[in-house]
Parts: C-alpha cells; sequence; structure tokens
C-alpha cells in the first residue's frame, strides 16, 4: 500500500510539474524579440504599412519587434523563408494579397501555398493602387491615358515592384478590360519606381498612394486614375479607373495581412490574434495607416475566405496575360 501510495504521490508531482511548465511556457510568450519579415525592399507601401503595425505590435507585446525586409520574386522569398521558420510566434511575415495569394498562379514551382503552409494572424486592411504618369508623357488626365494608349500600341512602359505584384495585376488587369497595350517594366521593389518615373525612365506606374503622394505634391509626376471602384479620401479629385467607359467595373485592391508559420501553437496565436485587433484599434496606427491610403481593418476579418475569392479574380488575369512563368 505504502508503494502504491509512493507512487501516485510521485505521478501527481510529476503532473504538476508538468502542468507548471506548460503554464510558465505559455505565460513566457514572446521571450525575445519579434521578427516580422516584410518581402519588399524599405520604401515601399508594404514595408510603411508593415512597420505601423510592427510598431503597435511592441506596445502590445511589451516587447522589441523588428523589421526584415527580404525582398525579390514579388514577396515570395520572404514568405518562404517565414514557412520555413520555427512555428513558436517569434517570426512572423506581414504581406500582401499578391505573394499571399497571386504569386502561386503565375509560378507552379513555388514551394509554399500560403492557405496550407501559414496561419492567418489577421487582416490588417486594403489599399487602392494610384495610376500616374510621367509629366514627359503628356498625359494627364484618364481620358488622355486610354486614348494615348490606343493611338500608339506597345509604345509605352509601366513599372511595377516585380512580377506577380499588385502593381502588376493592376496593369494586366487593365489591358484585360480596355484592350490596350503598354510594356510591363518589373522592378525588384518599389522604391525605386517614383523617382524613375519622375526622370522620365518609364511613362506610368502604379504606387501606393503613400509612396506616389509625395511625388504628385510637389509636381514630379502626375496622378491619373485610382483602381478602386470608388475615389479616395486622400485624392479625392482623381478619378477612379471605372470611370472610363473602356474600363466600366474595374476594381482591384491590394490588402494587407499577418501571418504566422503552420503549426504555431494556438495559445501564441490567440495572442498574437488579440494584439493585433488592440493595435488596429489604436489611434496613431489608424491615422498612420489612413494617411498614406488604408482602409483599415478590423483584424478579425474571414482572411480564409478572402483569400479564396481573390484567387479566382487574379486567376483569370493570369490566364488572359500568359503570365505563368
Amino acid at each position: 500500500m505504502k508503494t502504491l501510495l509512493r507512487a501516485r504521490g510521485v505521478l501527481a508531482l510529476a503532473a504538476a510539474l508538468f502542468a507548471a511548465g506548460l503554464a510558465q511556457a505559455q505565460v513566457a510568450y514572446p521571450s525575445r524579440p519579434v521578427s516580422i519579415v516584410i518581402g519588399y525592399p524599405a520604401g515601399g507601401s508594404v514595408d510603411a504599412v508593415g512597420r505601423a503595425v510592427a510598431d503597435g505590435l511592441a506596445r502590445q507585446l511589451a516587447t522589441p519587434v523588428v523589421v526584415e525586409n527580404l525582398g525579390g520574386a514579388a514577396g515570395a522569398i520572404g514568405v518562404q523563408r517565414v514557412v520555413n521558420a520555427a512555428p513558436d510566434g517569434h517570426t512572423l511575415v506581414f504581406g500582401s494579397s499578391s505573394e499571399f495569394v497571386a504569386t502561386r498562379l503565375l509560378n507552379p514551382a513555388q514551394k509554399y501555398d500560403a492557405s496550407k503552409d501559414l496561419v492567418p494572424v489577421g487582416y490588417v486592411g486594403a489599399i487602392p493602387l494610384v495610376l500616374v504618369a510621367s509629366t514627359q508623357s503628356g498625359v494627364k488626365t484618364l481620358e488622355q491615358f486610354v486614348s494615348a494608349l490606343k493611338a500608339n500600341p506597345g509604345k509605352y512602359s509601366y513599372g511595377t515592384s516585380g512580377i506577380g505584384s499588385m502593381l502588376h495585376f493592376s496593369g494586366e488587369l487593365v489591358k484585360k478590360q480596355a484592350g490596350l497595350s503598354i510594356t510591363h517594366i518589373p522592378y525588384r521593389g518599389a522604391s525605386n519606381i517614383g523617382s524613375d518615373l519622375a526622370g522620365g525612365s518609364i511613362e506610368f506606374a502604379f504606387l501606393g498612394p503613400g509612396a506616389a503622394k509625395p511625388f504628385i505634391d510637389s509636381g514630379r509626376i502626375v496622378p491619373v486614375a485610382v483602381t478602386s471602384a470608388q475615389r479616395i479620401a486622400l485624392l479625392p479629385a482623381v478619378p477612379a479607373l471605372g470611370e472610363h467607359p473602356a474600363l466600366k467595373g474595374y476594381d482591384l485592391v491590394a490588402w494587407y495581412a499577418l501571418m504566422a508559420p503552420r503549426k504555431t501553437p494556438p495559445d501564441i496565436v490567440a495572442k498574437l490574434q488579440a494584439a493585433l485587433k488592440d493595435t488596429l484599434r489604436e489611434p496613431a496606427v489608424r491615422q498612420r495607416l489612413e494617411l498614406i491610403g488604408v482602409v483599415v481593418g478590423r483584424g478579425d476579418e474571414n482572411l480564409a475566405q478572402i483569400m479564396t475569392k481573390d484567387a479566382g479574380q487574379y486567376r483569370r488575369i493570369v490566364e488572359f496575360a500568359g503570365m505563368r512563368q
């Protein structure tokens, strides 16, 4: 009997120690700085939004949150890095609908599927892009843009942050809907597009409103239209592409989200989700995002459903443009 009682006591002690260990592990997160990988160079719209989110998360988690820019392949290289990271909540990826949905449709050899290999932390918001023109192009209005491209097939070029980026999809959708011809010039990221456009190296580009506005305000480039269905508060005088008869119904916006590697423990994901929701409620964060044109979300939208819906639209553009690699 004493032996049985002693064994039971040992088991009870072991169970208590195990439970205490689990509780300690849960309380310990985050146990070190959190890294957020962004698959683009610093200076673009994804980077600007991601850094605002990172600053808010640092306050909510009471720990340093470090942004790591890892550009290339329209954001896919950065995502792959996080897919392969330890699923402990200390390495996350902030990105857009491009690398989370579109790039896989373009490149069958892409190793990851964001819908399976990542866990959504939360939807951050959406942003329309701005079609902008070089002052040397002579184009100042949406009507002039459509007319110039129709009259000169293949003469003009537009710059984007890479093949398969939302900037690229925006341009191909213009071509698809209006039957226009314009040459795509892919960059490694969006940071140099504005200066090249201002210098006349390219005639047109699709940029995030925040990246475009300083160039617009200084008169170095001309805003032509926005890619959303309606005009935006940041540029109220700039028409939507869909206002032109040849582009009626045009509506394509980029969205942003924060994700973690698959198999990240549910309690850590839940803590991150709560921190992201609180971040998006912070007036300072919301103001910072709205100033660059983001329609801020709540953080609890059904991201899986959004990804499935957008995949259908992107697939049609890929098939039209023959964008598969």
